[in-house]
C-alpha cells in the first residue's frame, strides 16, 4: 500500500485516496460534475468540513454525490454503505438533511402543518412507492444507507486511513505507509465547474416572459441545473434557485436587486439553492405550499447550522394551496401538484393584458404519466392529480415548460406529443431524443422566451421604486413627473464604458435600472476597481450635490446594463427645493467611513448606504471620559482609546453581543460611528444581508449567543 494521496477536483474540495479508501472532504455546488469531470467515479467517504459556506456557496452539498454512490457506483446493489466524517452535530445535521431530501416530510410533520387529508395521504404514499427498497422490497431508513465515523478527541477512522481533524478545515491523513494533510484555504473561491456564458446585449424588460439560466439535470457533467427567470411587469420572480445563482444572473445581466421572489417547486439541490437569497437586500418573497416552504427553511437550517427560526427572518412566505389561484400583484398563480419523491408542484402563470390572456405552464419535475397512471391504479395517486396533470399536456398554453427526464423519477417528451401548446420546451435534459428534434424546444442557459413584451411604462416604475429606495421615502410625485418628462432610457453592452474618468459633467444623473457596472479608477498607472454597482445604484448624483466639475472614476458595465439618463438640472433643483442636500451629503460623507468598518466591509453596496443612512457621527475628544449610552452603537472608526482599542472597537449595545458599558478614555480625539438600537434592529428586519452578515461575524469572532445555534439534531 503507498501512502495517501490528494487530488483537487474543485477548490474547497479534495479527494484523499490509498488503495483501498477514497475520501471526498468538502462538497461544494455541484461537486459531483467536478469529480466526473476529474476522472474520479469512486468514492467510499464524505467529510464534513468546519466551514459550512464560502464566496456565497453551502459546502455540504451532499445530495448528488449520495445519488452518484448509490446508483452509478452501485453502492446500493452491492451492500456498500458511504461514511459520513464529522463532529456528532454536524453528521446529526447532514442526516437530517438526507433524510428531507430523500424522504420528505413525516405524518406528523405533515399533520402539524395542517395538510389537507387527501393530499397528506397522497404524499406519503409516493414517497413510500418511489423511496429506495431492500432486496425484501421494504423501504431503506436514510440512516441505513450510512456509516458514521465521528472525531473522538479529533480522530476518526475511515477504512485504511486515520483522520485527525488538527485545526479549522486542517486534517492530517495516514496509513501504515505514510501521511498527508490537508488543508483548505478559507480565501478560495468557489467556481462552477462548466462555463457561464455571459450576455453582451440587454435582453430588455418585458410584461411576460421566461429566461433560462440553466436547462439541464444534477448529472449533466459541462451543463447547469435547471433554473428560469420569470420576468413579470418588470421584476423578476425565480422559477427555483440554482446552483451558483449570483453567477447566473450576473452572467444574464439580472441585478439581485431585480429579484422580488423565488416560486419554490421542491428542495432537491438542484433547486433549492436558497443560500444566496439569505443576502439579498431586500426580503425575498418564497411563493410555494407551506409543507415545501417549512422543509426549505429546515433544510437550509441543516445546512448552515442556525435555529430554523433564524433561517426564517430572511424570507416571507406567500403561501401556495394546490388546486387554488393566487393573484400576485396582477400575476395569476395556479398551483398544482406534480409526482416526485418528495412534496414537489409546478404552476401556471398567466397574465391578462387588455383583456388579452397569455399563460406559461411549468409543470415542475415529475414522473412520466405511464408511470403516474400505474400509481393511480394502485391508490397512490388520487384521481385529481391524474387529472390535473393530463390537462397540463392538453391545455393550449402559450408556452408549455416539461421535465425532460434525467433518471428514474421524471418525464418522458412523448407525454407532450399531444399538447395543444404553441411551444413546448423540456428542462432537465442535455439532449432530446432524435424523434422529438424537430417536434419540441430544448431550454438551455441564454435562451429567452417573451410572452407580452414590454414598453416604457416598466422602466418608469422603475425609475419611482428605485428613486424612492435612494430617498428612503416616497419620491415626491411632482418631482418624479418632472424628472421622467426628460428621461432616456439607454443600453449598454458589457464593457461599455458608461461615464469617463476626469470628464466633464455633461448635465445628467445616472439610474442602473437592470445589470452591474464596475466603478474603475485610473491612478496614473494602473486601473483600480474600487466599486461594484447594480440595478438601484446612482451614478453622477453626488457631482450635482458637491458641485464637482468632473467625474472622478469611469463606470464600466460589468454586465448588459439599462440605464436611465435624467437631467441634473431637476435633479439639482429637487435637492435644493427639498432641502435636503445636507441630508444626502451627510450620508455621503458617512458612506466611505461605513464601509471600511469590518462590520460592514461585506456588505453591497445598496445595503452599506441603508446602513449609511441611519448612521451618526460622534466625536470624543483627547483625555475625554464617556459612559456608552445602553440604546446606542458605537463602532470606533478613527482614533484610539486609552485601553489601546481602534479602529472598529464597539462600545454600548451591540448587536447578537453582550452590551459594553463600561465608560470610555480618549487617549487622542475620536471618532464614533453610532447606531441607535431602534433604527438599527428595524433595518435588520428587512435587509436579510445584514442579519447575515452580522450573525456569521458574531460567530467567527466567538461573540454571539450561541443560543440559536443547532447542536445535535434527531434524523425524524
Amino acid at each position: 500500500m503507498a501512502q495517501p494521496a490528494v487530488l483537487r477536483p474543485a477548490d474547497s474540495s479534495r479527494v484523499v485516496q490509498d488503495q483501498k479508501t477514497v475520501v471526498l472532504v468538502g462538497q461544494p455546488p455541484e461537486i459531483l460534475k467536478n469529480l466526473l469531470q476529474s476522472g474520479i467515479s469512486t468514492f467510499d467517504a464524505m467529510l464534513l468540513t468546519d466551514s459550512r459556506e464560502k464566496d456565497g456557496s453551502l459546502l455540504n452539498n451532499l445530495e448528488f454525490p449520495f445519488y452518484f454512490f448509490v446508483f452509478v457506483a452501485k453502492g446500493l446493489a452491492e451492500g456498500r454503505k458511504l461514511t459520513l466524517v464529522g463532529n456528532e452535530a454536524d453528521v446529526s445535521h447532514a442526516l437530517r438533511l438526507m433524510r428531507l431530501t430523500l424522504m420528505g416530510p413525516t405524518r406528523q410533520n405533515l399533520t402539524d402543518w395542517g395538510t389537507e387529508e387527501g393530499l397528506k395521504e397522497e404524499w406519503l404514499a409516493i414517497s413510500e412507492a418511489l423511496a429506495l427498497k431492500d432486496p425484501d422490497g421494504q423501504t431503506i431508513p436514510v440512516e441505513d444507507f450510512f456509516e458514521l465515523a465521528h472525531f473522538k478527541e479529533g480522530i476518526a477512522q475511515v477504512g485504511s486511513m486515520q483522520i485527525q481533524h488538527l485545526s479549522h478545515d486542517h486534517y492530517r491523513f495516514s496509513n501504515d505507509d505514510g501521511v498527508v494533510e490537508v488543508e483548505l484555504d478559507e480565501h478560495e473561491t468557489v467556481e462552477p465547474p462548466y462555463k457561464i456564458s455571459s450576455d453582451y446585449v440587454p435582453g430588455g424588460l418585458v410584461k411576460l416572459g421566461v429566461e433560462v439560466l440553466g436547462g439541464a439535470s444534477g448529472f449533466a457533467v459541462d451543463e447547469p441545473c435547471t433554473g428560469l427567470a420569470l420576468c413579470v411587469n418588470g421584476e423578476y420572480l425565480l422559477i427555483d434557485s440554482i446552483p451558483f445563482l449570483d453567477q447566473h444572473l450576473f452572467a444574464r445581466g439580472i441585478s439581485k436587486n431585480q429579484i422580488s421572489a423565488v416560486f419554490l417547486t421542491h428542495l432537491h439541490d438542484d433547486h433549492c439553492a436558497m443560500f444566496p437569497l439569505m443576502k439579498m437586500p431586500n426580503i425575498v418573497e418564497v411563493i410555494t405550499t407551506r409543507e415545501i416552504f417549512e422543509m426549505a427553511m429546515d433544510k437550509l437550517a441543516c445546512n448552515l447550522g442556525w435555529s430554523i427560526n433564524v433561517i426564517k427572518e430572511h424570507f416571507k412566505l406567500v403561501e401556495l394551496v394546490p388546486g387554488k389561484s393566487l393573484n400576485y400583484y396582477g400575476l395569476i398563480i395556479d398551483p398544482h401538484i406534480t409526482v416526485h419523491s418528495i412534496p414537489t408542484i409546478g404552476a401556471t402563470f398567466q397574465i391578462d393584458k387588455l383583456g388579452s390572456v397569455r399563460d406559461l405552464c411549468i409543470v415542475g419535475d415529475n414522473n412520466d404519466m405511464a408511470s403516474i397512471r400505474d400509481l393511480n391504479k394502485q391508490g397512490i395517486v388520487r384521481d385529481e392529480t391524474l387529472d390535473s396533470l393530463n390537462h397540463l399536456f392538453t391545455d393550449p398554453h402559450h408556452i408549455l415548460i416539461a421535465d425532460g427526464g434525467a433518471g428514474a423519477i421524471h418525464g418522458d417528451p412523448a407525454d407532450a406529443l399531444g399538447s395543444k401548446a404553441e411551444r413546448v420546451v423540456f428542462v432537465h435534459v442535455e439532449d432530446l431524443p432524435a424523434e422529438f428534434s424537430n417536434t419540441f424546444s430544448l431550454a438551455s442557459s441564454g435562451k429567452r422566451y417573451t410572452i407580452f413584451d414590454g414598453d416604457q411604462s416598466l422602466y418608469t416604475s422603475q425609475v419611482n421604486h428605485y428613486l424612492s429606495l435612494w430617498l428612503g421615502k416616497q419620491f415626491p410625485n411632482r418631482w418624479m413627473r418632472s424628472l421622467l418628462a426628460q428621461e432616456e432610457i439607454r443600453r449598454y453592452n458589457t464593457d461599455d464604458v458608461v461615464v469617463v474618468q476626469d470628464s466633464d459633467s455633461t448635465g445628467s444623473v445616472y439610474l442602473i435600472l437592470t445589470g452591474y457596472c464596475n466603478v474603475v479608477h485610473h491612478d496614473g498607472t494602473s486601473s483600480n476597481t474600487i466599486a461594484l454597482l447594480q440595478a438601484g445604484d446612482l451614478i453622477g448624483e453626488m457631482a450635482v450635490i458637491t458641485g464637482a466639475g468632473s467625474r472622478n472614476a469611469s463606470v464600466v458595465a460589468a454586465s448588459p446594463v439599462t440605464i436611465c439618463v435624467f437631467s441634473e438640472a431637476i435633479f439639482q433643483a429637487f435637492v435644493d427645493t427639498e432641502g435636503i442636500k445636507e441630508e444626502i451629503l451627510h450620508r455621503w460623507k458617512l458612506r466611505p467611513i461605513v464601509h471600511a468598518l469590518p462590520q460592514f466591509k461585506d456588505l453591497t453596496s445598496i445595503v452599506a448606504e441603508k446602513v449609511g443612512r441611519i448612521a451618526r457621527l460622534q466625536t470624543i475628544a483627547s483625555g475625554q471620559t464617556f459612559e456608552p449610552d445602553p440604546d446606542t452603537w458605537y463602532i470606533l472608526s478613527e482614533g484610539q482609546l486609552e485601553t489601546k482599542q481602534q479602529h472598529g472597537y464597539e462600545a454600548g449595545w451591540r448587536p447578537f453581543a453582550d452590551d459594553r458599558l463600561e465608560p470610555i478614555v480618549a487617549a487622542n480625539e475620536c471618532s464614533f460611528i453610532t447606531f441607535c438600537r431602534d433604527e438599527f434592529e428595524q433595518l435588520r428586519a428587512v435587509a436579510p444581508q445584514l442579519n447575515y452578515v452580522m450573525r456569521k461575524q458574531r460567530l467567527r469572532d466567538k461573540e454571539a449567543d450561541q443560543s440559536w445555534q443547532l447542536g445535535v439534531v434527531s434524523i425524524y
